[in-house]
C-alpha cells in the first residue's frame, strides 16, 4: 500500500524524525492507525453502552431528573454503587 502525505504532513513527520520523536517515516504511519484503532475502539464501546441505555429506557427502566433534588438523589446514588464496587475489589479474594 502507498500513502501520500500532503507536504505539511510530511514536514511534521520530519519535524518529529529530527527531534527524536521518530526514527523513520513509516513509526509515523503506525502510530497514525494505533491512534485511529484506539479511537475506534472507543467508539464502538460507546455506541455498544449508549444502546443499552436505550434499551434500558424502552424498559421503562429510566429515571425522570427534573429537579435539583433529583439530581442529588442521583449523585448520592451513584457515589453509594461506586463505594460498595471498591468496597467489594478491596475485599480479599477467597
Amino acid at each position: 500500500m502507498e500513502v501520500r502525505l500532503t507536504p505539511d504532513q510530511e514536514a511534521f513527520v520530519r519535524q518529529a524524525i529530527e527531534s527524536g520523536r521518530l526514527h523513520r517515516p513509516e513509526d509515523a504511519v503506525e502510530e497514525a492507525l494505533r491512534l485511529w484503532e484506539e479511537r475506534e475502539r472507543t467508539r464502538a464501546e460507546i455506541l455498544a453502552a449508549v444502546d443499552l441505555a436505550e434499551a434500558s429506557l424502552a424498559r421503562g427502566e429510566g429515571r425522570v431528573i427534573a429537579t435539583k433534588r433529583d439530581v442529588r438523589e442521583l449523585a448520592n446514588d451513584v457515589n453509594r454503587r461506586g463505594r460498595a464496587r471498591l468496597r467489594a475489589r478491596r475485599a480479599p479474594q477467597r
